[in-house]
């Protein structure tokens, strides 16, 4: 069955199915590793992501194949869904989320693909997303906005076992074309802020520096330790009631406590914490750029960012730095960060389109120079902001 299905796909012969369902990626200009600590976010969805055709089954079976990863994934409500570290695991995660609330009877046969096969572009989220939204329309569940992020933010951080922030799952739901997200993860408030008419004219433009990485298995779980670490001890130090070590977040410090006890912090707590606040003065810069269509500071704002990102949070490899620094010395970027978690994977610009190719040419020569070897498998990719998913 499965070489069938992928002669099938190879010779691109017609598989109709009834329901259809796009997830966009998405990206993060401001707003960089603060989601995990209640912190306040910016974002775009893009007009890349995840596609699944399916056909509802009756009898509860799950029937799937990738375009991009090779297997064939097949089981029932009746099995075990236990974590095989396989692309399926996303969709035993999203099951096992619904479960606990809702009854599933019905399961989807179909196949799912990532239009834009990179890393740091939030896929994991989006996959997570695709497959609640089917299973939901599978099984006549009526999910909300909310509900649906919640949901997938449970199966990543409890199935898959990376413990996310909101930022990715948020902006891949409520973003809006031609417009900006600000998110507030405190309290899930939100906005979205359009394209001024006095802004000029951009594009979003992802580069792969033709690195890898598995959220999982990285130095994420670790930094996010670190940041709830510093909290914990800078509310202790300051005689706050500083209750449980889960539910501690740098949000919950004031500015003046981390200014006052951060010199008894560890090296690196103070740093995480460093950055935290530094992210939040940008976040709050940054829509004020944005609200006055001034792109130029948006950008630089964004280049601040990726400094603070690698010298304070410390991320990003040294092919990563090695593009970033290329962002900053190429004309017609107005700036640029790592995307996702950074530590490897792709990184962002927001570009004057005007000037994409010359742009496109330089960046390329110039990081080809230093990193030959990656050369067969760098790429760019030029991307619109979209609307998040609909339901």
């Amino acid at each position: 069955m499965i070489a069938q299905l992928g002669k099938k796909f190879n010779e691109k012969e017609e598989i109709i199915m009834k329901h259809t369902i796009f997830t966009p990626y998405r990206v993060c200009p401001l707003g960089a590793h603060v989601d995990h600590q209640l912190g306040q976010v910016t974002g775009f969805a893009i007009d890349r992501g995840v596609e699944l055709e399916f056909d509802i089954t009756e009898d509860g079976t799950f029937d799937l194949i990738s375009k991009n990863y090779p297997g064939h994934i097949m089981f029932t409500l009746e099995d075990e869904l236990e974590r095989e570290m396989l692309w399926g695991d996303f969709l035993k995660a999203a099951i096992v989320a619904l479960s606990r609330k809702y009854e599933l009877r019905r399961g989807i046969k179909g196949v799912i693909e990532g239009t834009l096969p990179v890393g740091g572009l939030s896929s994991s989220a989006a996959v997570i997303l695709t497959y609640l939204n089917a299973v939901c329309i599978a099984n006549d569940i009526q999910i909300t906005r909310p509900e649906i992020i919640s949901n997938a933010i449970w199966a990543e951080r409890n199935y898959i076992g990376v413990n996310v922030g909101k930022l990715d799952q948020s902006c891949e739901v409520y973003c809006r074309k031609n417009g900006l997200l600000f998110l507030d993860t405190l309290d899930d408030s939100n906005e979205i802020i359009p394209v001024s008419s006095n802004m000029n004219p951009f594009e979003i433009m992802i580069v792969f520096g033709g690195k890898e990485r598995q959220l999982a298995g990285s130095a994420y779980n670790t930094r996010v330790d670190e940041c709830k670490a510093a909290a914990y001890a800078l509310q202790a130090y300051a005689g706050m009631d500083y209750g449980n070590y889960k539910d501690t977040y740098l949000r919950n410090v004031p500015i003046g406590v981390y200014l006052q006890y951060k010199d008894r912090l560890p090296e690196n707590w103070r740093k995480r914490a460093e950055h935290f606040y530094g992210e939040r003065q940008r976040v709050k810069d940054g829509i004020k750029a944005w609200k006055k269509g001034d792109i130029e500071e948006f950008g630089q704002l964004m280049f601040q960012s990726r400094r603070s990102s690698i010298e304070l949070y410390e991320t990003g490899s040294d092919n990563l730095r090695d593009l970033q620094d290329i962002f900053e010395n190429t004309d017609g970027i107005y700036g640029g960060r790592f995307s996702g978690a950074g530590f490897n994977g792709s990184s962002i610009a927001l570009i004057n389109p005007d000037k994409k190719e010359e742009i496109a040419d330089k960046v390329r020569k110039e990081y080809i120079k230093r990193h030959p070897n990656l050369e067969k498998d760098f790429a760019i990719y030029f991307v619109n902001t979209a609307d998040g998913i609909k339901l």
